[in-house]
């Protein structure tokens, strides 16, 4: 029993040992965020804000990522699972690498990978070369030349520990640990079940700026008699409630001004002007003399948007009669003078062309227009996306083939949005949910199946959240549970 005690507190001073030996040579949290620069140059949302998809999926996966790198940061943290994580990449050729890849319809890299490290440096290292992203200055750190080789060095060395080392010091055994999280997968009651009180402590705290946000968002709305105030991206409470203050200032300060927006809805953006479907653009970077100019200039707007709708009909009558729309969810936010771009270069193309489509064959039918799309194609509501590019061949082939189908889809369309609706509503007053609401980039067709299947549950967890239905599993900043659409039960 003496030799057997003996034994085991070797192979505990020995771990010991080889844990002091793998810190000496880790990251720091600012060498890591150092390191990961030219990473988050490559998939940094701002950089998408023309592409609401690729961006939304960013964004996601860095606050995940985020979490991931604050966990191995934490003093004694051991509990672990293997983190899935997919960014756009702002490339325009795809380069050799492990992960998983393929490219979105605007020409973005799409990379894939796992993230199983439990140290620093070996996790920054793997999202760069995941990313096909130079490693070279890493070296410039204060770290050894070849950390990344060495720490795996000794995670890998030959040493088995005894299953009695782990019964004697209570220590959980970190692969049989690794082991079980590579063949569990997250299920939708596991996930809640660990996150469920992390997020309803978020969701307490928020409360009263919640209120706060409602509060002044009446008041404005009331004050400048507009439609509505939304927001393009997923930023904070917090942060909406200072972009509300911020506005409040500007009307104070220069209430002669706000006189032209009555009617309109207002969106807090990336960028300032009005958009396509006649909404004022607040960018939330820019300081109250853009917003003035923005204001002042409304009129001038006006006229821009009776070309635009001009312009619109000049296309539908080439096209036999199929209409024009904008879709604020579904495109990239463009300013409407850059919108009006793309419409005039289009009708000159058809111009040129003269397309034989006989007057009125198309009539009910509907396209957008979209300026980073490579070739036509029909969306599950019925309507055609159509590159301003695209060539008028192609695009006379591609409608007529697709017409019918076109008209099939429209007319499931309010079938759709009508089962949507009633399946929120039930899923909202079933699970007692204070609000339950979908990312722009779920269609229709995932969130009717997703709540279809979360009915058939019993999700008692549920009780007062905020549900927002997406891609990936989060906790936001407020409290809103992220699920899948597609979560496995």
């Amino acid at each position: 029993m003496f030799c057997c005690s003996r034994a085991v507190k070797r192979l505990y001073l020995e771990k010991i040992l080889s844990q002091h030996i793998l810190q000496s040579r880790s990251l720091s949290g600012a060498d890591a965020i150092n390191a990961l620069r030219p990473f988050y140059f490559a998939v940094h949302p701002d950089f998408f804000g023309q592409h609401p998809k690729e961006r939304e999926v960013n964004e996601n996966s860095l606050k995940r990522l985020n979490g991931y790198l604050e966990n191995l940061q934490k003093p004694g943290f051991r509990s672990f699972k293997p983190t899935r994580l997919t960014f756009y990449v702002r490339e325009s050729e795809p380069n050799s690498c492990n992960a998983q890849e393929s490219f979105s319809a605007s020409g973005f890299r799409a990379v894939t990978f796992t993230l199983r490290t439990r140290d620093l440096l070996s996790t920054v290292l793997d999202i760069l070369n995941s990313c096909s992203l130079s490693t070279e200055h890493v070296r410039s750190l204060n770290v050894n030349s070849q950390p990344h080789k060495e720490a795996k060095a000794v995670q890998n060395r030959p040493i088995k520990w005894d299953k009695t080392y782990y019964s004697f010091t209570g220590f959980k055994d970190p692969e049989e640990e690794l082991e079980q999280a590579q063949r569990v997968e997250t299920t939708l009651i596991s996930w809640l079940d660990d996150n469920e009180a992390n997020a309803e402590k978020k969701l307490k705290k928020s409360l009263p700026l919640r209120e706060e946000l409602e509060r002044l968002k009446f008041e404005l709305s009331h004050q400048l008699q507009l439609s509505d105030i939304r927001w393009q991206r997923s930023w904070g409470i917090a942060h909406r409630c200072s972009q509300l203050h911020s506005l409040g200032r500007l009307v104070q300060q220069r209430p002669e001004v706000l006189g032209n927006v009555k009617g309109h809805t207002l969106i807090f953006t990336d960028r300032s002007g009005m958009s396509p479907a006649g909404h004022v653009m607040l960018g939330t970077m820019d300081v109250h003399h853009q917003w003035t100019k923005i204001f002042e200039r409304l009129p001038n707007y006006y006229k821009l948007q009776k070309r635009m709708l001009f312009l619109e009909d000049r296309i539908s009558l080439l096209l036999g009669g199929i209409r024009v729309i904008y879709i604020e969810e579904l495109q990239p936010l463009l300013t409407l003078e850059e919108y009006y771009d793309n419409l005039d270069s289009f009708y000159n193309k058809l111009l040129d062309s003269r397309l034989p489509f006989h007057p009125r064959s198309l009539r009910g039918l509907q396209m957008i227009l979209e300026s980073d799309r490579y070739a036509p194609s029909l969306h599950e509501l019925g309507h055609f996306m159509i590159p301003t590019t695209c060539d008028p061949a192609t695009l006379q082939w591609f409608i007529i083939a697709k017409a019918q189908e076109a008209r099939e889809n429209l007319k499931r369309k309010e079938e759709m949005m009508l089962t949507e609706k009633e399946l929120i509503t039930t899923s909202t007053e079933k699970f007692s949910l204070d609000r339950l609401y979908k990312e722009p980039s779920i269609s229709s067709a995932q969130m009717i199946e997703c709540c279809k299947r979360l009915l058939q549950e019993s999700l008692p967890y549920l009780q007062g959240m905020h549900l927002c239905i997406s891609h990936f599993y989060s906790v936001l900043q407020d409290g809103d549970l992220c699920i899948p659409w597609n979560w496995k039960s």
